[in-house]
């Protein structure tokens, strides 16, 4: 049985952050505010959380001592922070674990991973991958484990990414010695799709 869809609500302008906070105290569930309209992300199930923890995992051994993965860290539209958006795994400056803010500007941001939920949809995954781009962020990987699949997006320019690669689990992720080169993909738990059911569009 699929679990709760994102959803999409319009706000007013200038309304945006104190709307996303009450909705997340009142329902736990993430909230983003992805170019002006709030983004509600059901809790994530344990895979996916699980998945997250395998990633972490995976990728701060490689990490130098100035960086760290982050989860639960936002990123802003740089010069707005109302329009923000909530990796699963922030690759950034360790120095941050120290701030008091929950911010993290984009230029500071390596890599940003996102891990599909089993529900999302298409338009749902290119428009924040868009955003993701328009920010400045230089390197996004996408996890898909519906299809057991993986997408490095870099180069962003003219708020799309001009470079990507795409992958299957078992085959290692690009990324920069500085980032620790290839992450190893080999183990990473797809998600049991119902027999008829595939991915949403």
């Amino acid at each position: 049985m699929a679990g709760p869809a994102h959803h999409s609500i319009p706000v007013r302008r200038g309304h945006l952050r104190e709307a996303a906070e009450s909705i997340e105290q009142a329902t736990g569930m993430r909230v983003e505010i992805i170019g002006g309209t709030l983004v509600m992300s059901p809790s994530p199930s344990g895979k996916h959380a699980g998945i997250v923890i395998d990633l972490r995992d995976a990728i701060r051994p490689g990490l130098t001592a100035v960086q760290e993965a982050f989860e639960n860290v936002s990123v802003p539209m740089p010069d707005d922070p109302d329009d923000y958006a909530t990796p699963d795994l922030t690759i950034g400056p360790r120095a941050f674990k120290d701030d008091d803010g929950w911010l993290l500007d984009a230029d500071a941001v390596e890599l940003a991973v996102e891990v599909i939920s089993p529900n999302e949809r298409l338009k749902g995954i290119n428009e924040k991958t868009a955003w993701y781009a328009a920010a400045g962020v230089p390197r996004l990987l996408q996890i898909d484990p519906r299809t057991g699949t993986w997408s490095l997006f870099t180069r962003p320019g003219e708020g799309e990414y001009r470079g990507v690669v795409h992958g299957k689990y078992g085959e290692a992720v690009p990324l920069p010695a500085e980032l620790g080169a290839d992450l190893d993909t080999t183990g990473l738990p797809a998600y049991r799709t119902p027999p008829g059911d595939s991915p949403s569009p």
